[in-house]
């Protein structure tokens, strides 16, 4: 059968003159040729070599092996050959093999850039970025004008967690040409897609550990508030789960909770954020709080979000309702929230701001700013629409730095009114550890 194959397809790219080649999109016609040693003619190489590429194309892989690997036996060591034959060997996933004619190709023709470009792109599919930005560099140097390089090497970058090299490579493929829309999405894809950073670690790193601390202080006499937070989390290819364990010490008391946190990818720019907590007292804290969040990409840079809260305290429960949008926009992350928290003759509103700056082009390091004001109403019972209503405002700033990759620390202030007149002011700090 492949015999006869391999004639059909040789009578019908004689019959078109080889034009079928030219319309191909496997491979390269031969920009390197060294055929040297060929005992046939050129025109019946040609045709056999267009007919090992017209069965790449058509998906008859195993056939495009055998017609390459013949071509190998005429002519020993052909660049163009073990190229081919390299690119079907990882399109099929056999990387020892691929490797192995991709890695002679561009020992025998250093300057052959579409084997450099090959031979990186074996690498992404295998998982091995680090390999694939030397292959693709080596493309960049004999191609420096050309932003196809420059896109590869920067998503090789971004695979391996070095998103300010890849910032570097995208930006310069933009300066030599590249479509703006491509080169704004791929700038985009080097933000974070959680909202919180810490559930989100680079490649290479399966487990992050968090030590935080905070306090306030107010103006009148009420005593001061502290909390502090544990937090182990174990990252995986779709998501994370950490143990958490908080403590807080308010209004002359303590307590201590548990509690479950976690991230899940579910579909295309889609993720969810699942959380419970338990406090076995029950002082201060919930008995028990569920909460969830899902979060949706949209347009360009686009996130949405809809999150249900419910807090199950000894004698009454609240529940609280939010909806989010938020913008990454360049090197910023911009969102406004919405809760809102019906209850038994009150409800309360709020609305948060938040505006972070990725400083550093990755997704580690960041200045935050948020503000935030919401109002509450009490009703007196057999009177409705009299009450009292407390009105809040606060705002905070916060500074994240990660000296290595493997530890940072985060620093910041906040502060509070109520109208009633009292205020608060804090400070709060953690440290970050992955490995």
């Amino acid at each position: 059968m492949k015999p006869l194959i391999l004639w059909l397809v040789n009578i019908a790219l004689a019959a078109v003159a080889g034009t079928a080649a030219a319309q191909t999109d496997f491979g390269a016609a031969p920009a390197n040729p060294s055929a040297a040693g060929v005992a046939a003619s050129p025109a019946t190489y040609d045709q056999q070599y267009q007919a090992a590429r017209v069965l790449a194309n058509s998906g008859q892989r195993e056939e495009a092996i055998q017609a390459f690997s013949d071509l190998l036996v005429r002519s020993p060591g052909n660049s163009d050959v073990l190229l081919g034959r390299g690119q079907v060997y990882a399109r099929m996933g056999r990387w020892p093999e691929a490797e192995a004619d991709l890695l002679a190709v561009t020992a025998a023709s250093p300057g052959y850039a579409d084997a450099w470009s090959a031979l990186g792109d074996m690498y992404m599919w295998s998982d091995r970025p680090r390999l694939a930005i030397d292959a693709f560099g080596r493309w960049v140097e004999l191609q420096p004008t050309d932003p196809a390089p420059h896109i590869a090497r920067g998503r090789a970058y971004r695979a391996a967690g070095e998103y300010p090299s890849a910032r570097v490579d995208f930006d310069a493929a933009l300066a030599l040409g590249a479509d703006a829309g491509q080169i704004e999405s791929y700038r985009l894809s080097l933000m974070p897609r959680v909202h919180n950073p810490e559930a989100a670690v680079p490649a290479g790193f399966l487990w992050s550990a968090t030590l935080g601390a905070s306090w306030t202080g107010f103006s009148q006499s009420r005593q001061d508030w502290s909390d502090d937070i544990l937090s182990v989390r174990r990252h995986f290819e779709r998501g994370s789960l950490a143990l958490e364990s908080v403590d807080a010490r308010r209004f002359g008391g303590s307590d201590h909770a548990w509690a479950l946190d976690g991230y899940l990818d579910l579909w295309s720019r889609g993720y969810v954020n699942l959380r419970y907590q338990q406090a076995p007292d029950a002082t201060l804290y919930p008995v028990r709080s569920y909460y969830g969040e899902l979060f949706q990409g949209a347009g360009r840079g686009w996130e949405l979000s809809g999150s249900y809260a419910r807090l199950d305290f000894s004698n009454s429960n609240v529940d609280i309702y939010g909806i989010g949008v938020g913008k990454y926009v360049g090197n910023y992350y911009i969102r406004l929230r919405h809760l809102y928290a019906p209850g038994n003759g009150s409800h309360s509103n709020s609305n948060r701001l938040l505006v972070r700056y990725y400083y550093a082009g990755d997704g580690d390091n960041y200045v935050e700013v948020n503000a935030g004001a919401g109002s509450s109403n009490s009703d007196i019972p057999g009177n409705p629409g009299a009450g009292t209503q407390t009105n809040t405002a606060a705002v905070g700033v916060a500074f994240v730095k990660y000296p290595t990759p493997r530890w940072g620390f985060k620093i910041g202030a906040d502060y509070g009114r109520e109208s009633n007149s009292l205020t608060g002011r804090g400070i709060f700090g953690s440290l970050y550890l992955r490995w």
